[in-house]
């Protein structure tokens, strides 16, 4: 294994990528988007792993983990995150087609994983730079910051895509008894 964790030019596209288009969007109709729930769905599922793999790191906080264990698991949040960034852009490009309820998941989304995505490229750097200085409190508080992070993140991504499961079933039940719509 390398001795840095360099980030990845992906990564940097992908950053590039999710925060580079404007918020202004035209407005989509009342129904959601099929594919934009397909997405939040993947992304909630990716989020819980992010989640799982950002507390076992932050265990580090409290017990005596090498340099190879910290390395290893800041690689595995690093994939989690690009693999977010990815889905997040999808997410991104179809926000045109999204309801309104879906483009205000999309906006509030984007500003945590940018966050989370800050976190991570904060510890990894100084992971790099001090690499016998794992027990400072600088990087404890990366290693909490980023579990607290990919915790709103999934919390916040599971809310949507429940309410989008929601809604679906409260449609489905409102054609099944035949009300009229909005009601």
């Amino acid at each position: 294994m390398s001795t840095t964790i360099r980030a990845s030019s992906l990564a940097v596209t992908m950053l590039a990528g999710w925060f580079g288009f404007s918020t202004a969007a035209s407005a989509a109709g009342a129904n959601d988007s099929d594919q934009v729930s397909k997405i939040l769905s993947d992304a909630k599922t990716q989020a819980f792993q992010l989640k799982e793999d950002a507390e076992q790191m932050e265990t580090f906080t409290r017990a005596t983990a090498n340099w190879a264990s910290h390395a290893d698991a800041i690689s595995r949040i690093k994939e989690d995150v690009n693999s977010m960034g990815r889905l997040l852009a999808k997410l991104q490009d179809s926000r045109r087609s999204a309801a309104p309820w879906q483009q205000t998941a999309i906006d509030r989304i984007n500003p945590a994983a940018k966050e989370l995505a800050s976190n991570t490229t904060a510890a990894i750097d100084h992971l790099n730079k001090n690499p016998q200085r794992l027990n400072t409190a600088a990087y404890q508080d990366y290693l909490e910051a980023i579990a607290d992070s990919a915790n709103n993140l999934a919390s916040m991504i599971t809310n949507f895509a429940d309410y989008g499961k929601a809604r679906q079933r409260l449609e489905r039940l409102a054609a099944k008894l035949e009300l009229p719509a909005g009601a």
